[in-house]
């Protein structure tokens, strides 16, 4: 019998419209493996097994008629516990957040999934407030890497990244202000899109203002473009989201490479300490997309790392989330978030508008590189993923998380379209990512990139027990 939790999102529906199998026996299987991966990766805060059962037999029922509700019905899907889901507290990682309350609320991309008959079936696990680039909390605890769980998934959005690894629903939604569905999706062998900024509106509006992005997390890019077509359409909630794409993007990823020219950095000039065995899958999958016709250049956009702008806006962002807090909530905070918290609190307005000024040179400069280039390709990450509960490896000599994702946020200060694709391993069976990066308002070459990587084989989602 087919194994439902290995399934895509595109391939459920197919089942549903053939009859093979129907939404119910799918959201059943889901569960099911949710329950048995809960207790060694911790990806959920909370299963809602009782309303995606019920919306899964009304998604079924539709299909009996060949009626289906949208483009998703009845395809099991979770939600970072940032983002508000109707009837489920959104208590975002904190002890400080209060879980009373009616919660009536859906966030846009949320409420798109449920137009489109989506089965949720819970909430995912991030670090507290999506702080940092690993996932525990002082409130749920450290989520592990499926393939490892002596390892991080990554962060923020890491029990999103292993969900979707271990076949716990094959679509997640994820936030991303520094790479944090970029980061986990590496780390735990999947597919994920940080989307151009306001391709996906955004309800309440981050702290981290524009440096973050709601973003898909799936088995493969042709799901993640489905996704993206679902959720990437205006809401009026969001002042800042951009007017619908021009075309669907699923349409768009039969194009290949050929043609393309493409940019590959692999250090960003020397800047960043690559280990070896992720430089050698990277380099190889580079090399594989220049088979397929891409014009592939090693070179590297003209920029130094940008680190102490972002951590400016960072931090102030957290100063910002955390500013009603008295004394007594304050001491349940992450320490890691009280300290930059403490940070951010004392930075002027001048600090900040600097940090602003720098990021738009950047943005200048990088819109320059896309001039010449379609692309850009980097490592995702530069090393792979290290002991959980740690928020930096040990003996790294690293701060903080910014210290080892150099090639993630600065595309959220430039807010390009960014995805991570898993081109191998390293020899501790480590997922290994290769960084996909596109001017603003051209996501469609990513994913149709991304896409021809999955097509040739060269892109795969790393086994994982179950």
């Amino acid at each position: 019998m087919t194994d439902l939790t290995a399934l895509t999102a595109t391939q459920l529906l197919d089942g549903y419209r053939k009859g093979d199998f129907s939404p119910l026996d799918a959201t059943r299987a889901m569960l099911e493996r949710a329950e048995r991966i809960q207790p060694e990766v911790n990806a959920f805060v909370r299963l809602t097994a009782d309303e995606a059962l019920a919306r899964a037999g009304e998604s079924a029922e539709r299909w009996r008629r060949g009626e289906p509700a949208g483009l998703l019905d009845g395809v099991p899907v979770t939600v970072k516990d940032i983002l508000l889901l109707r009837g489920s507290p959104t208590l975002r990682g904190s002890k400080t957040v209060a879980d009373k309350g009616h919660w009536q609320e859906d966030a846009p991309s949320v409420a798109r999934l449920r137009a489109h008959g989506a089965v949720f079936l819970g909430k995912t696990t991030t670090p507290e407030f999506g702080w940092k680039g690993v996932t525990d909390s002082p409130l749920s605890g450290v989520t592990r890497n499926p393939v490892d769980p002596t390892r991080t998934a990554g962060g923020s959005s890491g029990g999103a990244a292993a969900a979707v690894a271990l076949g716990a629903g094959p679509l997640a939604l994820g936030t991303d202000g520094g790479g944090s569905v970029r980061i986990p999706a590496a780390f735990c062998g999947i597919f994920a899109l940080k989307p151009t900024y306001g391709r996906v509106p955004l309800y309440p509006a981050s702290a981290f203002g524009t440096l973050a992005h709601v973003g898909p997390m799936t088995r493969d890019a042709a799901d993640a473009a489905l996704l993206l077509d679902v959720i990437g359409a205006p809401d009026s909630r969001d002042w800042s989201a951009l007017p619908p794409a021009p075309g669907p993007f699923g349409a768009a990823l039969s194009g290949g490479v050929r043609g393309l020219r493409v940019a590959y950095s692999p250090s960003l000039g020397g800047q960043v300490a690559v280990r070896p065995a992720v430089a050698a899958a990277v380099r190889r999958a580079v090399e594989r997309l220049a088979g397929l016709g891409a014009y592939v250049e090693e070179t590297d956009p003209d920029f130094t790392d940008p680190v102490d702008a972002f951590h400016t806006l960072w931090f102030t962002g957290a100063a910002r989330v955390t500013q009603h807090l008295g004394p007594h909530q304050r001491e349940l905070l992450d320490p890691g978030l009280r300290e930059i918290c403490g940070v951010g609190a004392r930075m002027s307005a001048l600090d900040y508008l600097a940090a602003v000024d720098l990021r738009m040179e950047l943005g200048r400069r990088m819109g320059r590189f896309h001039d010449s280039y379609d692309l850009l390709l980097t490592p995702t990450l530069p090393i792979t993923a290290f002991e959980a509960g740690a928020e930096v490896p040990k003996g790294s000599g690293h701060r903080r998380w910014t210290g080892w994702t150099p090639f993630t946020y600065p595309f959220n200060l430039t807010q390009q379209p960014a995805a991570t694709v898993p081109v191998g391993t390293d020899g501790d069976g480590l997922p290994i990512g290769l960084q996909i990066v596109a001017a603003r308002h051209r996501d469609e070459l990513v994913l149709r990139a991304a896409h021809a990587l999955y097509e040739a084989g060269i892109a795969r989602l790393t086994p994982c027990g179950s």
